[in-house]
């Protein structure tokens, strides 16, 4: 867990840690990203048009997870940045449009009833944690959506690679400037835990979205 990382390495900075507990948790080590099935396979189309709806049921509305936290944020540089990724999140939010309408009709699916349950209780518990009065905590969240997002885009852009459409370059923040942010405002220990903790949260969101994709995929596989 992140907050275990702070204990065993002192003040380490809260930038790599953030992105360390993203990488961890987060959508790049789910064995259902980045695999056959999803990307190559003969039912990849289907697989994309899945994880292309259930993204923008997730990620497709405003406000969404930025605009939450900018709203609990006070820290000036991280309110700088938040408002800087909340335009590249509209043009995300375009994006996400434009791919599920190029994807057509989200393909049917044994359970479809229990999964949208899962996604509207995932949608709203992320908007409660970027939402979160705990200083720090809504901006964790934000900084992880960020970061993952790198590896969200890797299949948005094998999606519009099938489905004929030419992928937009991302204006979302880099790593580094995501560490930066992270770094200045956890300089003091309980803002660093509190940011940690948004960031873990969220990363375990998305994880359970991607063990919801990776369900749906079997499901159909079986049907």
């Amino acid at each position: 867990m992140a907050s275990v990382s702070v204990d065993q390495q002192g003040r380490a900075r809260s930038g790599g840690l953030l992105l360390a507990c993203v990488a961890d948790h987060g959508t790049a080590s789910h064995a259902y990203f980045g695999s056959e099935g999803l990307l190559k396979g003969p039912e990849a189309s289907r697989n994309l048009a899945d994880a292309i709806h259930f993204l923008c049921a997730l990620h497709g509305r405003h406000p969404g997870v930025i605009d939450h936290a900018a709203g609990r944020t006070i820290d000036p540089a991280a309110r700088a940045w938040l408002s800087e990724a909340a335009v590249a999140m509209a043009a995300e939010r375009h994006y996400l449009t434009r791919l599920s309408v190029a994807a057509g009709a989200i393909p049917s699916t044994p359970g479809g009833a229990s999964s949208e349950t899962a996604i509207l209780a995932q949608r709203g518990a992320l908007a409660t944690l970027a939402q979160s009065d705990r200083k720090g905590c809504a901006l964790g969240a934000a900084l992880a959506f960020a970061a993952d997002w790198s590896a969200i885009r890797i299949v948005l852009d094998a999606a519009a690679k099938r489905f004929g459409i030419e992928p937009p370059v991302s204006t979302l923040s880099s790593r580094e400037i995501l560490e930066a942010v992270a770094d200045e405002a956890g300089e003091d220990i309980a803002a660093q835990r509190a940011i940690l903790f948004g960031a873990q949260q969220f990363a375990l969101q998305h994880r359970g979205l991607w063990d919801l994709l990776e369900a749906r995929q079997q499901a159909r596989r079986e049907y």
